[in-house]
């Protein structure tokens, strides 16, 4: 009974209790409630503006448009296009159902989007997402059909928006893609121009932002983007597509020649003009798509890389590419080597094109007269070795005039060493071999660690210096120094950029020719060109077939084997000038490795017929009148090209520039002078050997060596020191061999 009791009274206690936590739990739901009706009532708004200005439509950048970048006579090279990205509002196009099909129909037929996907996502996303990126870089061609159905008074498409922004675009496709370069996803320049000019050509963005009005409706604040400014540059596209033109044509000539692979390793060609330092062409080969910088085919025919970016020894084809394209180091380990500009990237030995600077040296220092003679034997004894000329069988007693006329070695060394170390380096630096020309290109290579100084110069240094081996250079530095040869001694800052423009077309800076030095008198400049006519237009000169029908030009051949020696590579050049009375544009054409056989790859012909085919339609383009008589195949040539022919012949009695000196002897030599010897050149027994007929070159009976029938030039020997006569720049072993360029 007692238990009961207690028991009942337990109850009766809990009872009460828990009324009393029911009400408090009511009275606190009631006041959450309240309070939160109280916020809704007096904060809403303020809270809503807090979430919507979180959206990703409310702060939106502006692109600005990048400037466009001319040739010289005004056309585009690169431009940007506006673009436009297709932005899907999720929460727009689920405000009412009816919307979602027409919309979605709308994405698929007329922009060719998958609607599944996006069918999906809204479901997923139509409360919370107001921007998701559909298509990117749609042209307004391909939007131009949904926008129509969009803005038609009854269309129920909703949610969709397009968002602007700019592509990079090239006329030209490949066309001088080693000067312009190209831009990266994000609009940053990379390689030529578009890196050099970068910060020009950018512009500054603008911004949007959105902010929301008493009525909860979204307003917007625009700053606007400012436009790049445009840059005009020195390149005349009709002459760049000239040398693009023969480019390709060696390269179709020699591909798959004697091994697999490109016409050769490098071709590259400059032109200039000779008074101003303006390049008005500027390419090598192989080239790539500005506009699709990363297609495989622009890789056939190279060299694989290893990893540390020298040659395999294997090429790419069109079995191992893909390959390469999976490996994504080894994929941008050539597509780099791809991209760079060979004629201010590369350094290799130039050869005897440096003799013109050899001869400018001994003279403008004092150190010869010009008229010296010297006698070659086909070698010459320096310090422990004997250093062979290209013309093993010897020259005999030449001048410089005729030296530089046969690019005879043994001539330059005796100048070189009457010019000694000091005075020889000097002039390097002088002629700005070894530093930077300051083209206003992205890529020049750093070339100080590949010359020599006057403190690490040695004697047999000095003597393959003195033909262009044993250091390296880049064409852009040689063609640089070159015109200061032949233009009266004044070296112009070369320049691929006349003037800056505004985007509404004003000039902003006019880019004027900068004479940095004088490197030579006028006076040395006139005898340098006279030797160099004699190059082209002399009995004996290594240059005749690069003369142009109807002109006469002045310029130096040149051949130098690689590293290391004895290995049958060669890069051949010619670096000339035109008109040959009064110089106007220079021209250089280096061939790296030309895909011969070993036997006659040390041949300039390779880069004279270049320089020929360029010249000869690039001459009439300039409007520089011919002056020589045309032979009746000559006029068939000009006429098959549909090349006008610029001016009668020369009428009867006018003398033909660039006639050899009379060879009047100078200060007696006693290493190049032997007593009582007939001061005269030898007889050419290569003239006497037999023409193989199937290569056109002269074969000596007693080594079966080719031999050029012309110039004696023996082809394809070693330049090891002492052990067998070369090409045309027969060098020695340099004592210490240059590191690679920076």
């Amino acid at each position: 009974m007692d238990s009961k009791r207690k028991h009942s009274k337990f109850t009766i206690k809990m009872q009460k209790k828990l009324v009393v936590l029911f009400l408090l739990v009511l009275l606190a739901f009631v006041g959450l409630s309240y309070r939160l009706f109280a916020i809704t009532r007096d904060n809403g708004e303020r809270y809503k503006k807090q979430v919507l200005s979180q959206q990703r439509y409310d702060s939106t950048t502006l692109p600005a448009k990048r400037g466009t970048i001319y040739d010289a006579n005004g056309s585009i090279l690169a431009t940007s296009e506006k673009v436009y990205n297709v932005v899907l509002d999720a929460v727009a196009v689920s405000e009412k159902e009816e919307y979602l099909e027409p919309t979605l129909d709308a994405l698929r037929s007329q922009l060719g989007i998958d609607t599944s996907d996006v069918r999906a996502y809204i479901e997923a996303n139509k409360d919370t997402s107001r921007y998701r990126v559909l298509a990117r870089r749609l042209e307004y061609e391909q939007i131009e059909g949904f926008l129509e159905m969009q803005s038609a008074e009854d269309s129920l498409i909703k949610g969709i928006w397009f968002e602007e922004e700019y592509k990079r675009t090239y006329p030209g496709n490949t066309l001088a893609c080693d000067v312009i370069g190209f831009t990266t996803s994000d609009n940053i320049g990379s390689y030529g121009l578009e890196e050099y000019y970068n910060d020009i050509l950018s512009g500054t963005p603008g911004r949007e932002y959105g902010y929301l009005n008493d009525d909860s409706n979204l307003q917007r604040t625009t700053i606007s983007a400012e436009d790049g400014n445009s840059v005009v540059s020195t390149i005349d596209i009709n002459i760049q597509s000239i040398v693009e033109k023969y480019l390709k044509k060696f390269d179709e000539q020699y591909r798959d020649n004697a091994h697999e692979g490109c016409g050769a390793l490098n071709t590259g060609c400059i032109i200039m003009e000779v008074n101003t330092g303006r390049i008005l062409a500027m390419a090598s080969y192989p080239v790539y798509d500005l506009n699709d910088t990363r297609n495989t085919d622009a890789l056939i025919g190279m060299p694989i890389l290893d990893e540390e970016g020298k040659r395999t020894g294997e090429y790419i084809n069109a079995e191992n590419v893909k390959a390469i394209e999976e490996d994504n180091e080894a994929f941008y380990r050539q597509l780099n080597a791809l991209w760079k500009n060979f004629c201010i990237s590369d350094t290799y030995e130039p050869g005897s094109v440096s003799k013109p600077f050899t001869v400018a040296a001994g003279i403008e220092s004092g150190s010869i007269i010009g008229d010296e003679k010297y006698n070659c034997e086909g070698k010459l004894h320096v310090g422990t070795h004997d250093i062979k000329c290209h013309n093993k069988y010897g020259d005999g007693y030449l001048s410089i005039a005729e030296g530089v006329e046969r690019s005879c070695n043994v001539n330059m060394m005796y100048i070189a060493m009457a010019t000694g170390v000091d005075t020889f380096t000097d002039f390097q630096h002088i002629f700005n071999i070894g530093l930077k020309t300051n083209i206003d290109l992205a890529g020049e290579a750093r070339t100080a660690s590949v010359v020599y100084n006057k403190d690490t110069m040695g004697l047999t240094d000095l003597a393959t210096n003195s033909f262009g081996q044993g250091y390296n250079a880049t064409m852009i530095q040689m063609i640089s120094g070159f015109c200061s040869l032949i233009n009266g001694g004044y070296y112009y800052e070369p320049h691929l950029v006349s003037k800056i423009v505004s985007p509404s077309g004003a000039t902003v800076q006019n880019i004027e020719p900068r004479i940095l030095k004088q490197t030579i008198s006028e006076s040395t400049s006139a005898k340098v060109r006279e030797m160099c006519n004699l190059v082209v237009s002399g009995e004996n000169g290594t240059g005749k077939t690069a003369r142009p029908a109807g002109y006469l030009i002045g310029g130096k051949t040149g051949t130098a084997e690689t590293l290391p020696r004895g290995n049958r590579e060669y890069v051949v050049s010619f670096m000339g000038y035109a008109p040959i009375d009064d110089p106007q544009i220079a021209i250089y054409v280096v061939v790296d490795r030309p895909n011969v056989p070993g036997s006659i790859m040390d041949d300039a012909k390779f880069a004279t017929r270049i320089v020929k085919n360029i010249l000869t339609e690039v001459l009439p383009y300039k409007g520089i009148f011919m002056t020589e008589e045309l032979s009746e195949k000559e006029i068939e040539e000009l006429e098959a090209l549909q090349i006008e022919i610029m001016t009668p012949p020369v009428t009867e009695g006018e003398g033909e520039e660039g006639d050899s000196p009379d060879g009047e002897s100078g200060e007696e030599n006693p290493e190049g002078n032997g007593e009582g010897e007939e001061e005269a050149p030898k007889e050419a027994i290569w003239k006497t050997f037999p023409i193989d007929p199937a290569t056109g070159y002269a074969v000596d009976p007693n080594t079966g060596e080719y031999v050029d029938p012309e110039t004696g030039h023996a082809l394809g020997g070693s330049y090891d020191l002492g052990q067998s006569a070369g090409g045309e720049e027969g060098t020695a072993e340099p004592s210490a061999e240059p590191t690679p360029a920076e």
